[in-house]
């Protein structure tokens, strides 16, 4: 992400920015902060077994990364999982199974929670939903999914929102005045990907007119 204190608009420090961006530029705020602080508490965890949720561009993956880089292990793609994955493992303590849906080989799934729980290894899914509302056929993965400690990520806050756009306009060399984003974040929908959305629109409309944003800009793509 690459957005630093000192890139930011000086009326905003407010908002404790270049504390609240970590070593990896991933923006803490109260709708994610229960989760980062979990994480790099590992190994002391309630359980061995974790699942953390949330809607797409909510900032799962980037969670994970930072888990990693701190703490190592092994990375898969639940719809991928395959029987050389149960090899690979055992070379590891953290494992990490991302983007779990009803794709997922449920025998193979199931396997892996057994090794981890007999290998007292630590076993951490990524999904949209939470893993006890997947409707598994395996009666026995259903039930297992009831072990996992939930940790869902939260509808975006006025601060978050306010960083999320701020740091993707930077990124693409647009600036915004503050009034234009507080605006924005009175009216645009508490979603992540909706304001993902809003962001590459405003990027399209400004390499097509090539002129700073403005409210009657903001405004339709708003779609007010």
């Amino acid at each position: 992400m690459g957005l630093k204190m000192k890139d930011l608009n000086q009326e905003i420090i407010k908002f404790d920015y270049g504390q609240n961006f970590t070593d990896d530029d991933f923006y803490v705020s109260k709708s994610n902060r229960h989760i980062f602080d979990l994480l790099i508490k590992w190994p002391k965890w309630e359980k061995n077994f974790l699942n953390i949720n949330g809607e797409k561009f909510s900032g799962k993956s980037h969670l994970i990364n930072i888990f990693l880089k701190k703490f190592n292990g092994i990375k898969l793609e639940a719809s991928l999982l395959n029987n050389d994955h149960l090899g690979e493992i055992k070379l590891h303590q953290n494992i990490v199974l991302e983007n779990l849906n009803k794709e997922i080989r449920e025998d193979l799934f199931f396997t892996l929670c057994n090794i981890i729980e007999q290998d007292n290894k630590y076993l951490i899914v990524t999904s949209n939903q939470p893993i006890v509302d997947v409707d598994f056929n395996l009666i026995d993965l259903k039930s297992r999914s009831k072990n996992f400690l939930l940790q869902n990520i939260e509808k975006p806050d006025d601060e978050l929102i306010f960083a999320l756009i701020l740091k993707n306009l930077s990124d693409r060399q647009i600036s915004l005045d503050k009034k234009l984003i507080h605006y924005i974040i009175k009216r645009i929908d508490r979603s992540y990907g909706k304001i993902i959305d809003f962001i590459y629109k405003i990027d399209e409309v400004s390499l097509k007119k090539k002129r700073s944003i403005d409210f009657k800009i903001i405004k339709d793509v708003l779609g007010e």
